[in-house]
């Protein structure tokens, strides 16, 4: 996969060097010495948990230990996110801003169809949510200055300025400073996980120095196969839960003596993360939460009978019973061959891609959206949109790698656009915000945003505005225990502002 606009090599990004400080101000070292100690202790002493996986409960669960809750009410009182990721980024061309009158060279075979509001045209693969566009608010002028995946998600996500690719981001995303700032804030009462993804856009993102412990509870596979299931959750079997709670007893027992060494209190987290794996275990209520069966099968016939649909319906159940950051990916077979929006000529014939995904992308969308109105959550949760950038307005061509869905067999010269982070547009829905409008503008081509120009600081600003953080006077220290603002440049956008 061509990771860049301008073939840019990524680049070169050494891992830290001798001794530095964490966001608490203990040092790297001592971290992972206490790290291995507990992980050691945890094996150890919850050993009933071993066939259910705990290692991988605790490294999943562990962002929920105790979260915060900052008006100390229930987690379904507070803002939420649902940010719906387009991985490889989605043209804009062929979604919220055409450019039916530019040049062959740029245009592509598909029309404009008009919206339900007066003016606001989107391409013709789009008529469901172009019908409910007064539901929602279009950004045609957002931008960022990296040319790759991995740098080009690390803008949008965490702020990073760096147009270099690296292996693995310096900053923390959204996702995760939301997460550590809320757990803070005193304890939270709901069995479920804070931050859950579903299908996640970790792939160039994650907590960076702020660790893992807030990171997501992750949900892999396709919630529409009849097989699908989350692990770890909701036990029902009343004996194994009795087993569980004796050996969560013993644990106790056993570690009296050391929690006079724990200088460090490490075992009061060890103790967070086993009452939270516990309940994610034992409370009925976190099954029920993940349970699509719970759905009348005209909502789940809304939302497309497509791991596309059940995820975005998954993402507004979880929401509504008290998740606060949700995100989710649309990637998989559902893109076409490379299984994600990355359309090179090399990987998909871009029109034939966007032709096969739009079905169910658009179903998948609107459905979310007049979900959240009509289920009375449009204050509380807002949607976002969005990939990583846009796609070149002029087309390219280029000899297929392969053949499969969307793509031409291969050694065929079939069209695609490339990266292009000059323009792209995103979509917000919910969130108490004025909808049925467009904020800025590209030029007759799409090729710059000219208008009521945004970047990553301010689509960050944005999100953190309505989880109610401001982003302007907060800082966290990272590995060198420094003061790092969450967003360095960039304001709330006011159109967007519930």
């Amino acid at each position: 996969m061509n990771h860049s606009m301008n073939s840019m090599p990524d680049a070169d990004c050494p891992g830290p060097i001798g001794s530095f400080s964490g966001h608490d101000g203990t040092s790297i070292a001592a971290q992972s010495v206490a790290a291995h100690h507990r992980r050691g202790f945890l094996q150890a002493g919850l050993a009933g948990f071993a066939s259910l996986s705990l290692p991988g409960i605790l490294r999943l669960q562990s962002q929920n230990a105790l979260r915060a809750s900052e008006s100390g009410g229930s987690s379904r009182d507070k803002n939420a996110v649902i940010m719906v990721w387009q991985p490889g980024g989605c043209s804009h061309i062929e979604t919220y801003d055409p450019k039916p009158h530019s040049g062959s060279e740029y245009r592509g075979p598909f029309g404009t169809i008009p919206t339900k509001v007066p003016g606001m045209d989107f391409c013709e693969l789009l008529p469901r949510q172009a019908s409910i566009a007064h539901r929602f608010t279009v950004l045609r002028s957002m931008r960022q200055a990296a040319g790759g995946h991995p740098a080009g998600s690390m803008q949008l996500l965490s702020g990073d300025p760096d147009t270099r690719d690296k292996p693995k981001p310096r900053l923390p995303d959204w996702m995760s400073v939301t997460n550590y700032l809320r757990s803070k804030a005193g304890p939270r009462y709901n069995p479920l996980p804070a931050y859950v993804g579903i299908n996640p856009p970790l792939e160039y993102n994650g907590p960076a120095y702020l660790g893992d412990a807030y990171s997501p509870f992750t949900v892999h596979g396709d919630p529409s196969a009849p097989s699908f299931n989350v692990p770890n959750i909701g036990l029902s079997d009343s004996s194994e839960v009795q087993r569980l709670g004796r050996r969560s007893n013993l644990r106790q027992n056993l570690d009296t003596l050391e929690r006079a060494f724990d200088q460090q209190g490490e075992l009061a987290a060890l103790d967070e993360f086993e009452t939270q794996a516990m309940t994610l275990l034992t409370n009925p209520k976190t099954k029920e939460a993940f349970d699509l069966s719970k759905e009348d099968p005209r909502t789940r016939d809304r939302y497309g009978r497509n791991s596309w649909g059940q995820q975005l319906l998954l993402c507004r159940r979880l929401v509504e019973a008290g998740v606060e950051i949700m995100t989710t990916s649309l990637s998989g077979p559902l893109c076409g061959r490379v299984n994600n929006w990355d359309d090179h000529a090399v990987n998909h014939n871009v029109f034939e891609a966007m032709k096969f995904r739009s079905a169910a992308y658009d179903q998948a969308v609107a459905a979310l959206i007049e979900d959240i109105y009509e289920r009375g959550l449009d204050k509380r949760v807002l949607v976002v949109v969005t990939g990583e950038f846009g796609r070149t307005p002029k087309i390219s061509y280029a000899a297929s790698t392969g053949g499969g869905d969307a793509s031409a067999p291969a050694g065929t010269q079939q069209p695609g656009r490339d990266h292009w982070p000059r323009a792209f547009s995103n979509i917000w829905a919910g969130g108490g915000i004025e909808t049925g409008r467009v904020i800025g503008a590209t030029d007759k081509r799409g090729e710059d945003s000219v208008e009521r120009i945004c970047g990553p600081g301010d689509f960050l600003a944005t999100i953190y505005h309505h989880l109610g953080i401001d982003a302007s006077k907060t800082l966290i220290k990272d590995f060198n225990g420094r003061p790092t603002p969450i967003v360095d440049h960039g304001k709330p956008i006011p159109e967007l502002m519930g």
